[in-house]
């Protein structure tokens, strides 16, 4: 099967690709479009490792065929900061140790994105919920969890 011209707007800039058919998700964006925060840990979305924001929901981008994107918009961890200025919940992560290794940090941190985005004030037990498809290997989830509270926090702008 030939290749497909797809049109999509990632992180806010419109791009149009041609992908094959069997191209993951994952694949165009770390491969094609160079963005690597976005990491491949299972491969077969068990882990949440390569969570993106497609549509306005979280989805295991190894699991979405690149053709699903066409007419998307899509946000990656790199679509969140603001030039040098991390987003609220990337500046939580760091200030409240939400991160040990890093690697399952970006799917987490999207995530906790989608579940903010529809939920400004949510419980422990929403917030957990909102980051059950997301593993990390390194830590007790505590320091996530009171990093992605604090995040609310601050972007109702508290401190």
């Amino acid at each position: 099967m030939e290749k497909k011209e797809i049109k999509f707007v990632l992180n806010g800039q419109p791009h149009t690709l041609e992908v094959s058919p069997w191209r993951t998700l994952l694949e165009m964006i770390r491969e094609d479009l160079q963005l690597t925060g976005t990491k491949e840990g299972c491969g077969q979305g068990e882990c949440g490792s390569c969570t993106v924001i497609m549509g306005g929901k979280t989805v295991n981008s190894c699991l979405v065929l690149a053709m699903e994107a066409d007419g998307q918009e899509i946000t990656t961890i790199e679509g969140l900061a603001k030039g040098e200025a991390l987003h609220p919940i990337q500046e939580s992560f760091v200030e409240h140790a939400g991160m040990q290794c890093g690697f399952c940090t970006p799917g987490m941190i999207m995530s906790a994105k989608a579940l903010l985005d529809k939920n400004s004030s949510p419980s422990e037990k929403e917030i957990r919920e909102g980051i059950s498809g997301n593993f990390c290997r390194c830590t007790g989830y505590t320091k996530i969890i009171e990093s992605i509270s604090a995040a609310a926090v601050m972007m109702k702008g508290g401190k």
